[in-house]
């Protein structure tokens, strides 16, 4: 088992610092007033600039092997980078969530016109989309439960359904959305959802609000969007009907190692700023990095960080000899240890910096927020344990007594 990256990987982690130093973290107070001033969905022009300038440098779809030539572990790598400003840095270098993964879908399953019509923007960063499966009526981390129906009417199909939480809607960017509904009720479980590819100004789309993050509200939005009587080309329909459970699982394997290696670039951000303010703060005559309790938060961070950081290695590792399926366990592992370690990690950090901590002057409220979400998002904890759990008792001891 071998971490190591190729030299052009290691150029390209490189090339992603600098661009982090030069450029990323200069636009962040840029970024935040521009939102200030013209409203939480409104589209900064920088964002335009820096994928201008990360297209230049070659740091543009290397969430993507066929493009970029990147194993999953190399791709990891520069994943966790970009984790250190979360917002900016992945949508700079077009390795946004949900787009990455819908660019994966469309790049496994979709016909040439689907191709041409959306992917090719996709690829290109012209346009943005949304991933529609979570409903606020059903435990939705069971795909079996969704109510949303996708009904064939002659060379058309009729979308109706409530979608909640829908991460981008509410960006004008955002024109398509894949949507997951029912097709057929009468199949057996996992062959009775279908993905549909519904264009945002189809008759019949209502986004209704946005939904807030413990208050925050992205640029992106997180969309509550009504489909009724919602009628597209049979054409839209991706792969075959019944094929959505098989299409969402070929979506979430390297998805997650992107979501938990950008957790561990945020944690990475909190304990650096965690140390520079225990070195800098003084309270009763000595600075906090003379206290051993300070000491200890700093210590514990480093080892849990290092821990979760081999873990999501060794899951991009298998992905790439043995496919997501060879490595289901590890890919359930990592959703819940990365997030809970950068959860962890980022409220260390809130201690050390106190009220500081909780304001917006630092970047910790908002990384802890979405590492909490990052608990749900993608299926919640208890649901990754419950296939740990079933795979661990598959697995033979090799010794029991």
């Amino acid at each position: 088992m071998d971490f190591a990256l190729s030299p052009r990987a290691h150029e390209l982690r490189e090339q992603m610092w600098d661009f982090m130093r030069t450029q990323i973290f200069p636009a962040e107070p840029v970024w935040h007033e521009f939102l200030r001033r013209h409203g939480d969905h409104a589209y900064p022009p920088i964002m335009e600039d820096l994928k201008r300038m990360a297209r230049r440098r070659g740091l543009w779809n290397l969430f993507l092997p066929r493009l970029s030539g990147l194993s999953n572990v190399e791709y990891a790598a520069i994943a966790e980078v970009s984790g250190w400003s979360p917002v900016i840095a992945p949508e700079a270098i077009n390795c946004q969530a949900p787009d990455s993964g819908n660019i994966e879908i469309l790049d496994l399953f979709a016909t040439p016109e689907q191709r041409e019509t959306w992917l090719e923007p996709l690829l290109d960063g012209d346009i943005r989309s949304a991933f529609a499966m979570t409903e606020p009526d059903v435990a939705s981390s069971d795909a079996t439960n969704l109510t949303t129906s996708i009904v064939r009417d002659g060379d058309h199909y009729v979308v109706n359904g409530r979608k909640w939480y829908i991460s981008g809607a509410l960006d004008e960017r955002c024109q398509v959305f894949i949507v997951v509904g029912v097709t057929d009720p009468h199949a057996e479980p996992h062959r009775r959802q279908s993905m549909i590819l519904v264009p945002r100004d189809t008759p019949g789309v209502e986004i209704e609000r946005s939904l807030p993050l413990f208050g925050y509200q992205s640029q992106h939005g997180h969309g509550e969007i009504v489909f009724r009587d919602v009628r597209v080309p049979t054409s839209n329909l991706i792969a075959g009907e019944g094929d959505g459970f098989h299409i969402a699982q070929a979506r979430l394997g390297p998805g997650r190692i992107h979501h938990a290696m950008r957790a561990i670039g945020m944690a990475e951000r909190a304990l650096a700023l965690m140390v520079d303010r225990a070195k800098s703060r003084v309270a009763f005559g000595h600075h906090l990095s003379d206290y051993a309790n300070v000491q200890d938060l700093i210590a514990q961070s480093r080892i849990e960080i290092d821990q979760a950081r081999l873990l999501v290695l060794d899951a991009a590792w298998k992905i790439d000899r043995f496919g997501a399926k060879g490595a289901l366990s590890e890919i359930a592992a990592i959703k819940i240890a990365a997030p809970a370690m950068a959860t962890r990690v980022i409220d260390r950090a809130i201690e050390v910096f106190g009220g500081a901590g909780v304001s917006d002057d630092t970047p910790l409220a908002y990384f802890y927020a979405w590492a909490r979400v990052l608990r749900i998002v993608d299926g919640p904890d208890a649901v990754h344990r419950r296939t740990i759990a079933r795979l661990e008792m598959r697995r033979p001891a090799p010794f029991v007594g």
